[in-house]
């Protein structure tokens, strides 16, 4: 292969690379201004200065597109590691932290969770990637349970109560609506999980 021929085929592949990225991205702002399920492919199209078939080569099902997006929005905004929260060994120290860390995200991205979550049920592909979400929301309680000495039906409400912390509406529900400042809502989530099973307790 001459390096000319070469030389075309990278450039090629850039072009490839740098639309498919203004694609991407053009789907994440609507998905952030209007939702996912109102978003089209002619307004995704317009917006990043392609042609719907230019959208659809690049990403031919919705699965794709919306895979793409998550991996965008990752790489700009990761939600929290719990692996690291792991090296805190008083529980509700580790909880303080984590909560802190989650809400901060939450606030960072509210809009485009919220037309997320609002969207579920009108789109299939949607919901499947919202079970890897879920699935990462279930590590992150299991590893702020540990370290716990609940058991029983003690453990079912400590497990209750964490998964009710670290969900986005009790967020959205204490800061948006009840107007509380984030320090406020993770001390009161604090407490809210030492009540269902407070780790100092011996008789847990």
């Amino acid at each position: 292969m001459s390096l000319r021929r070469k030389y075309d085929l990278k450039r090629r592949a850039e072009r490839q690379r740098e639309t498919r990225r203004r694609i991407t991205e053009a789907a994440v702002e609507l998905h952030s201004a209007i939702g996912p399920a109102r978003t089209t492919i002619t307004a995704i199209a317009k917006r990043a200065g392609v042609q719907r078939h230019t959208v659809y080569a690049h990403f031919p099902d919705e699965l794709a597109l919306l895979e793409a997006c998550r991996a965008h929005v990752s790489a700009r905004d990761p939600l929290p590691d719990p692996e690291p929260w792991r090296r805190i060994a008083d529980p509700e120290r580790r909880l303080r932290v984590a909560l802190a860390e989650l809400y901060g995200y939450y606030a960072r991205n509210e809009r485009q969770i919220a037309n997320v979550l609002r969207d579920l049920d009108a789109l299939p592909a949607l919901r499947r990637l919202a079970q890897r979400e879920l699935a990462g929301l279930r590590a992150m309680r299991d590893v702020l349970a540990g370290g716990r000495r609940a058991r029983g039906r003690r453990r079912t409400a400590l497990l209750s109560a964490l998964g009710h912390a670290i969900d986005f509406e009790t967020w959205r529900s204490l800061v948006r609506r009840e107007g509380l400042e984030q320090s406020q809502a993770v001390e009161l989530m604090v407490s809210f999980v030492r009540c269902a099973g407070d780790s100092r307790d011996p008789r847990a």
